[in-house]
């Protein structure tokens, strides 16, 4: 009886000091986007140049929602966002403004929403969410992807741009020759 209630007490000793142990969450391991702001990403392109990858979005877009929920979310597309791009999130309504290459980008009121002056720039005034726009290290536009994707079309849009392939080919044309 007497080894039956030691084995008891080492046994809750053991549970108990396991209870306690910080271990990883098995959905906290994967990895995720590592989101910038605009300024964040343009301060450390200045020492480790990379492309920019800019999600223009609202809070009311709901396929907004869903893409951060269904491709972003993917630990391929985290991995590569992370390795190879500066991903921005920014949001076309936001009333902050933003300064760059001593030009100030601000928010325009227009009926009931307005629109972030440099969204309505990188997307040359054609609003709609989503929208992922593509710069390569210089900040200069490589392309606009409008609409959801799901991870795997996404995957062959970072392909395109973070392999170089926008230099000597379309994306219709890099697309026809990955099937």
């Amino acid at each position: 009886m007497n080894r039956f209630a030691a084995l008891c007490c080492l046994g809750l000793v053991f549970v108990l000091a396991t209870a306690f142990v910080d271990r990883p969450d098995p959905v906290e391991a994967k990895e995720t986007v590592k989101w910038y702001t605009w300024e964040e990403a343009v301060e450390a392109n200045k020492k480790a140049p990379k492309k920019f990858m800019i999600d223009i979005y609202t809070s009311w877009c709901g396929w907004c929602k869903v893409m951060d929920r269904k491709t972003f979310s993917d630990p391929k597309i985290a991995a590569l966002l992370n390795k190879e791009f500066y991903p921005i999130k920014l949001d076309a309504e936001q009333k902050e403004e933003i300064i760059y290459n001593d030009h100030t980008f601000n928010y325009v009121g227009q009926g009931r929403r307005g629109v972030h002056t440099l969204a309505y720039s990188l997307l040359d005034g054609q609003m709609s969410y989503p929208s992922i726009v593509f710069m390569d290290e210089s900040v200069k536009r490589i392309m606009v992807s409008k609409g959801f994707k799901n991870a795997k079309d996404f995957m062959q849009e970072l392909q395109y741009t973070s392999g170089g392939h926008y230099t000597e080919k379309t994306f219709e044309e890099f697309k026809a020759q990955s099937k």
